[in-house]
């Protein structure tokens, strides 16, 4: 995906050191974006920064955790410091504690929606006088904003919130920055970090999707930089799935060789 039309922007990713994160630093920097990211995760986001820079792109790693207010704030002076503006903001960081049935207290489902909801929201906020024209914000939400598993209440209610937060902002921001979400369905990371991963799946895994596979964080970054891409000026607000159809395929116990066991 290299071909360097990005050159000059500034892309600021959360969650950057790691799994679609990683991914999405990456291909902006192939792209020829500077890219500002920040991550709990500071050998790994290290590590990041340092292929980043080995290809030429001009980066900026702040190890620190986007539940914490005044991480945002230091995090915001540097990219402020370093850039002078922003393009791209990519509110990726998220994290699930379980649910109503594991060791999910008061604490636990706070923090997660901390990460997931609220520093997005107040990230947005202290970047307002950076943007500049034509910027544009992707929130990674996940079809797990709409569906669940059991005992996943912390990353689902975190997931829902960054969804309505998309089209909160896209209303409050418009004609200044267009806000856009993606909801990645089933993504395997695995060659994020390892590029001689070869994964492993099942013929069910890969035929419960109608496109029949499991999605690679590629999927993720396409759709992403389609969506900051200015000629796309006329998507806002939007919610954009990509999950090779698993969210729209109806099951029954008994089609195509299903089956319930409870």
């Amino acid at each position: 995906m290299e071909n360097r039309q990005l050159a000059g922007k500034v892309c600021v990713v959360t969650g950057g050191a790691l799994g679609i994160g990683r991914c999405l630093t990456h291909v902006f920097a192939l792209q020829g974006a500077d890219v500002a990211f920040i991550d709990l995760n500071a050998q790994a986001g290290a590590e990041t920064e340092r292929l980043l820079m080995q290809e030429g792109a001009r980066t900026l790693f702040y190890a620190g955790d986007v539940a914490k207010k005044e991480e945002l704030e230091a995090f915001t002076r540097r990219i402020e410091d370093c850039f002078g503006g922003v393009d791209f903001l990519i509110n990726n960081a998220c994290l699930t504690k379980g649910g109503i049935h594991s060791g999910c207290g008061w604490e636990e489902f706070d923090y997660v929606q901390r990460v997931g909801v609220v520093a997005p929201y107040y990230l947005t906020k202290l970047l307002l006088p950076l943007f500049r024209p034509g910027a544009s914000i992707v929130n990674i939400s996940s079809t797990r904003a709409s569906m669940s598993q059991a005992d996943t209440e912390s990353y689902t209610a975190a997931k829902g919130g960054i969804a309505a937060l998309t089209h909160g902002l896209a209303v409050s921001l418009a004609g200044r920055v267009r806000v856009n979400a993606v909801s990645p369905g089933w993504i395997d990371v695995g060659a994020c970090h390892d590029p001689g991963y070869k994964p492993l799946y099942s013929r069910a895994d890969k035929e419960q999707h109608p496109a029949g596979r499991v999605g690679d964080p590629d999927d993720i970054a396409r759709a992403v930089l389609f969506l900051c891409d200015e000629r796309n000026s006329f998507i806002t607000g939007a919610n954009l799935t990509i999950d090779g159809g698993m969210t729209r395929r109806m099951i029954y116990d008994g089609d195509e060789g299903w089956r319930y066991r409870p």
